[in-house]
């Protein structure tokens, strides 16, 4: 068995190609446009995973309430630096909703409120400022 990708719904895929790709840094593999059925499918990987964990991002071309989309859970990412990570998420106007205290993990929310949790490589960096003392904020 080989797991192949998580499917997401999206509201505004413009909006949720930003958030993934430009502030992210996932890369769009493929797209596939389905006019009979009004929707839109778009794959997105890591840089080096393309084969495997990809994101299906939905877009319903008609307009669609998705409630809050706790009930999704959250799909995880591990990262070389979490707070180079976080800070650059930051710096593109993300909220960090669960800040690495713990020099290991962090949450923050999509566009269209999927929590993706960022786990740091190996070993948890030492704990420093400003993450230490940083809140948390909403839910994750």
């Amino acid at each position: 068995m080989k797991f192949l990708h998580s499917m997401v719904r999206v509201r505004d895929l413009d909006a949720s190609l930003d958030f993934y790709c430009n502030k992210l840094g996932l890369r769009e593999i493929r797209r596939n446009d389905y006019e009979k059925g009004r929707f839109t499918l778009v794959f997105l990987a890591a840089p080096g995973d393309e084969d495997r964990g990809q994101i299906e991002l939905t877009w319903n071309w008609d307009a669609e309430d998705y409630g809050s989309a706790r009930n999704f859970g959250h799909l995880a990412f591990q990262v070389d630096d979490i707070y180079a990570t976080c800070q650059r998420l930051m710096d593109a106007g993300v909220v960090i909703n669960r800040p690495p205290r713990d020099g290991h993990m962090a949450f923050v929310r999509s566009p269209d409120l999927i929590s993706i949790e960022l786990l740091q490589k190996g070993d948890s960096r030492e704990p420093c400022e400003p993450w230490v003392s940083m809140p948390n904020t909403g839910v994750w």
